[in-house]
């Protein structure tokens, strides 16, 4: 039975590459949890409900991530998988554009084609998005995971930046033509760029040993799927995305009525809080990628260090949201949200740099499913939380008749779950230093995905 050829571990440069893909994936997400939510509600006057369901139900299609994973594993290249993924993302955006403007004139058979497009997005971004974090964790080697998890994290940022800026600008004057060909043009300049980024970067396909190229030796997804579940430290982790993206989503929607209901900002300040909130994530995003690959050391590079860390300081600034509600103006509100982006960007990359070391972390030929469960439980905890945010405030509002203490509640009940995250990550984040990766978990050459299956 052949083994893979050795590869050596991807360079910064290879690491920038991957994370021009997250650059595309999110200008086209962008497309359909902001211009277009936004047409849906404001242009058209449909029901808020309308989008948050149908971003809703792409998020529950995620829940085939794991499909998406096993595949890229039994296939032995994942290169095929991203570009397939962004494929199926692009026309779906296309669509989900195309079904946006269509709504102004036939309701009904639009919102068939939405909710297929929408499908069609799901998928896109489970098959891509896994088959890429499963591409890093075998590829990137053990000091360079929290620079990577931040690199292809803030470039995804970015693509949402950057698409909300330029299609706004030409989005104006709205008409529901220049809708899809803007829509449309993104989605094809993104996809062109991924290519672009993944061309070449598994090296040649006859590494693939010969008995992930028999169909008739794969074992099934549902034996894969019960070995990674089996795992302790699989299952374990699965259980802190989820409770830790729960927190994190949940005040997505709430944050910034928050402002304006009881700080009575206007929308201009209160999405200048969302801004300070972004800058925030970026800054701490950017202080554990210096930490835990540069200056860390034991402690400062450990990702369990991050990972508990941030979830304590996340819990401690909705500690403070919460007294916030309570004390009004006279709180530093803006600095108090600063803190919460940062405390949030170092437990997101945390995660993600904690992934990539867990993947390999077993049975090999497995990274591709880990990564693929997991992707499944944020994504699940991503579109219940946004939604459970707003619904626990609207019923706190309505039984409390005040809008400062169903906040304070709100808050407190969310920094509680990052205190129960910050309690999980305890037994499941990787606690040595990521230099000490390839000891703590075996052979170099496994952390880095190039041993088979036995």
């Amino acid at each position: 039975m052949a083994d893979r050829a050795p590869q050596a571990p991807l360079s910064w440069f290879g690491i920038f590459r991957l994370g021009l893909v997250q650059t595309a994936l999110g200008a086209i997400v962008i497309l359909t949890t902001s211009v277009l939510n936004r047409i849906m509600v404001v242009e058209y006057a449909l029901p808020a409900v309308l989008p948050g369901a149908l971003v809703g139900f792409h998020y529950a299609v995620q829940m085939s991530r794991p499909r998406w994973g096993y595949g890229s594993d039994m296939g032995g290249r994942r290169t095929r998988w991203i570009i397939g993924g962004m494929a199926i993302l692009a026309i779906g955006g296309a669509l989900a554009a195309l079904a946006t403007a269509w709504m102004a004139t036939q309701f009904w058979p639009a919102l068939a084609l939405a909710i297929i497009a929408f499908a069609l997005i799901g998928v896109g971004v489970g098959a891509c998005g896994t088959s890429l974090l499963a591409l890093l964790a075998t590829r990137v080697a053990p000091t360079r995971r929290p620079a990577a998890a931040s690199i292809v994290w803030i470039m995804m940022i970015a693509g949402f930046v950057v698409t909300a800026a330029t299609a706004g600008a030409q989005l104006d004057p709205y008409s529901p033509q220049r809708l899809v060909a803007v829509c449309t043009v993104v989605s094809v300049v993104a996809f062109i760029v991924a290519c672009i980024a993944v061309a070449g970067i598994e090296g040649q396909a006859d590494t693939v040993p010969e008995h992930i190229q028999k169909q008739r030796e794969k074992p099934a997804f549902w034996e894969v799927f019960r070995e990674v579940w089996d795992e302790p430290k699989a299952r374990h982790f699965t259980i802190f995305v989820f409770v830790s993206m729960l927190a994190y989503s949940a005040q997505d929607l709430i944050l910034e009525p928050f402002a304006g209901l009881v700080f009575e900002f206007t929308p201009g300040e209160s999405t200048q809080l969302a801004s300070v909130q972004h800058g925030g994530v970026m800054a701490g995003m950017i202080v554990v990628a210096i930490c835990g690959s540069a200056i860390g050391g034991r402690v400062l590079g450990s990702m369990r260090f991050w990972a508990v860390g941030g979830c304590l300081a996340s819990a401690l600034a909705f500690a403070g949201l919460a007294m916030a509600a309570q004390v009004g103006e006279a709180w530093p509100l803006l600095l108090n949200t600063f803190a919460l982006g940062v405390a949030n960007g170092a437990f997101a990359v945390a995660a993600i740099g904690s992934m990539m070391g867990l993947a390999t972390d077993g049975r090999g030929q497995r990274e591709g499913t880990r990564m693929g469960i997991w992707g499944a439980s944020q994504a699940i905890a991503f579109g219940l939380g946004g939604f459970l945010g707003t619904v626990a405030v609207d019923i706190a509002r309505a039984s409390l008749s005040d809008d400062a203490l169903a906040y304070a509640i709100v808050f407190t009940v969310e920094g509680a779950l990052f205190v129960l995250s910050a309690f999980i990550a305890l037994k499941v984040a990787p606690c040595a230093a990521l230099g000490e990766g390839a000891r703590e978990h075996g052979a170099p050459n496994r952390n880095l995905g190039l041993q088979a299956a036995e």
